[in-house]
């Protein structure tokens, strides 16, 4: 099948990781796609220099002290700029958007994603937070404005691919795990774990707070409960196995004993384009996954004890509620603190239980009450990191 009309996409974080993947992707294929939206937190440098090239009807700039300088240098390229989160979830409503990539990092990509939904537009998700912190609320949302969301995390694009042309659900999904770089440290070693070492990926490239996020498993957790949303699966349902190759991106198990995967070399553009193209694919300047020089591709299951933030997203979306929103707000704050040198690596799965423990429990919450966990959770995380663990 072939893609006939151009797409004019939104992109929301695009000068994260995600975001100028999916640029390289649009770049590539002009004919395909065309730019209507472009925002950024901080990144005014890099916002500017994507507007300049590809051409927007509109840019945000969410840091609203940045908005004079962006203004300066795109307004007389007739680039309409605005400021403020607010105005992204605005701008979801623009007829000329027909899907919105959200590839915003964190609790931040919540809003603008329901702004997105209601306004019926085609979600190409990339921020898995949205659905770790409200999936109960947000699938059935989607259902009502019919709105399809396309999953963008390589995981979840591999088990969306897997299902294609199936009448029957799987009996389980299999989320594999690269095992980030601290696969074969021992829990002594752990302690003194810094930064830098913890930023160095061996698989993937990819933005600060996810890379720490995938060392620690808890980027894992978070796409365990993404897929439960996603895929409407039970917990008991998805399994998880470490895969240090990242050949295998995700597989699917059917009640016939079949396992069907999705393969490639790691290369987030692959999955960006699936959702931007679906149900088309598009030639992409990837290198083609050469299975003579690939060698063995190796399976065993993930150490909890020495990776517990994978079991603490496992146990969050058990208790359900708002607690998987306790949690990614908590994560949040804590990789947040790990990065700015102020707690150690292994503190982090220990501040997000505390802040668990200390998070008032709502068993349906609406979304008012997600904004409020979140908000309650993060100062209960920063008040833990203030007083016990700050060094």
């Amino acid at each position: 099948m072939e893609q006939t009309n151009k797409r004019h996409i939104a992109i929301l974080g695009s000068t994260g990781s995600i975001g100028t993947q999916a640029l390289d992707v649009i770049g590539q294929h002009p004919e395909l796609f065309e730019v209507e939206l472009l925002t950024a937190n901080n990144n005014s440098a890099l916002l500017i220099e994507q507007a300049l090239r590809f051409k927007p009807n509109n840019v945000v700039i969410c840091n609203k002290d940045k908005y004079a300088e962006v203004a300066e240098a795109l307004q007389p390229h007739y680039i309409k700029v605005f400021a403020g989160i607010e105005s992204v979830c605005d701008l979801m409503s623009s007829d000329s958007i027909d899907m919105v990539l959200t590839a915003m990092v964190g609790f931040s990509g919540l809003k603008p994603t329901i702004a997105a939904i209601k306004a019926g537009k085609a979600i190409a998700l990339a921020n898995k937070e949205t659905l770790v912190a409200a999936g109960g609320l947000v699938m059935p949302l989607a259902a009502q404005y019919n709105a399809p969301i396309l999953p963008v995390d390589s995981e979840h694009s591999a088990i969306f691919q897997c299902l294609q042309g199936e009448r029957v659900r799987p009996s389980s999904i299999i989320l594999t795990c690269s095992g980030g770089p601290f696969l074969h440290t021992s829990k002594e070693d752990l302690e003194k774990v810094t930064v830098e070492t913890a930023l160095k990926h061996p698989r993937w490239k990819m933005g600060p707070k996810v890379t720490i996020d995938s060392s620690s498993l808890m980027n894992k957790g978070l796409e365990f409960i993404e897929a439960r949303w996603l895929f409407d699966m039970d917990p008991s349902e998805i399994e998880v196995i470490i895969h240090p190759e990242s050949i295998i991106h995700s597989m699917v198990r059917f009640a016939d004993g079949c396992v069907m995967a999705q393969l490639s070399n790691p290369d987030m553009r692959l999955p960006i384009a699936y959702a931007l193209s679906y149900p088309c694919r598009q030639t992409l300047s990837c290198t083609p996954l050469d299975f003579a020089k690939t060698g063995s591709l190796t399976f065993f299951e993930p150490d909890l004890e020495r990776f517990p933030c994978l079991g603490i997203a496992k146990d969050a979306i058990s208790a359900g509620g708002n607690t998987c929103c306790a949690m990614n707000a908590a994560n949040e704050s804590a990789v947040d603190a790990f990065l700015k040198g102020r707690i150690g690596y292994t503190d982090i799965p220990k501040i997000i239980t505390a802040t668990i423990e200390q998070t008032p429990f709502v068993k349906e919450p609406d979304l008012d009450a997600i904004f409020s966990t979140n908000f309650e959770a993060r100062q209960t995380a920063d008040r833990i990191i203030e007083q016990k663990f700050s060094r």
